[in-house]
């Protein structure tokens, strides 16, 4: 959401979560430093073979400005922020508004939140934040992660390490710098393989259950949809795709070519092939 318009908004007394299932406000999103794909994002340490450590677009004090006149009004935030340094930057403002005014479920974001390591997971999973690392990116951008080099992509698009520290990390595309393709997003998460077929950080790999996990119930958590989307159970929306193929019985890597037959929208179906 664009500033001007959060500002109308909440001068209005609307925040997170007003309206209903057909048009509803979410969060207010800002931006804090550059692109996982680009290689801009700002980083501790440089990319390889150079000494530049990616971007920065808000100091911090633009950071906790932002963020507390969000909180204060009842809106859920979410940060751009990819490189390590940036989410440091982010969970100092999160801490400290959830400190000072606390909250029991503001579910605060980071969006793409793409080079962790144990001290910021372990802040992430205390703080209640929630990361929404990229999914289809290892499979789709596998030409650009020799910049980063192979220790930095132990950390990168983490959702091994998230699931390890008990943290609710759903999946997330950002449409279009990288598809949203889900069947893809889950094949790149499985098997950490680009598309020439290179493996990237598969130390954080997950089975294909967790991706599924993280490609349904997750993201509706994230969203504070979780009553209402995210699984098949007596209640919520009926929305469910049904599948050529099992993905549990095809190759890893050729889960991404598994054709979606029907799909359902509240029940009704919306698209069907012969």
């Amino acid at each position: 959401m664009i500033r001007g318009a959060y500002e109308q908004l909440r001068n209005a007394g609307v925040f997170t979560g007003f309206g209903d299932e057909w048009i509803r406000v979410g969060g207010v999103k800002y931006a804090a430093d550059g692109s996982a794909s680009e290689r801009t994002m700002r980083m501790s340490t440089p990319y390889v073979g150079t000494d530049d450590h990616g971007i920065l677009t808000m100091t911090q004090q633009e950071i906790h400005d932002r963020v507390e006149d969000a909180h204060r009004n009842n809106w859920q935030v979410g940060i751009h922020a990819n490189g390590d340094v940036t989410i440091d930057m982010v969970l100092q403002a999160y801490e400290r508004v959830l400190k000072q005014w606390p909250h029991p479920d503001r579910r605060h974001r980071i969006e793409h939140c793409s080079l962790v390591n144990p001290g910021l997971l372990q802040r992430i999973k205390s703080a209640g934040v929630f990361p929404t690392p990229f999914w289809t990116y290892i499979y789709y951008h596998g030409e650009k992660w020799s910049q980063y080099g192979d220790e930095k992509m132990r950390w990168m698009f983490a959702h091994r390490s998230f699931l390890d520290y008990g943290i609710t990390v759903p999946g997330a595309s950002d449409y279009g710098p990288g598809p949203f393709e889900p069947l893809m997003a889950i094949q790149s998460m499985v098997t950490r393989r680009d598309y020439r077929g290179r493996e990237w950080g598969p130390n954080q790999k997950v089975t294909l259950d967790e991706a599924l996990r993280i490609a349904t119930i997750n993201g509706a958590y994230a969203s504070f949809e979780e009553k209402s989307k995210g699984s098949i159970i007596a209640g919520k929306y009926a929305d469910f795709v049904m599948l050529e193929k099992d993905p549990h019985d095809v190759d890893p890597n050729a889960i991404k070519d598994i054709r979606v037959v029907r799909t359902a929208v509240g029940g009704t179906m919306a698209h069907s092939v012969a």
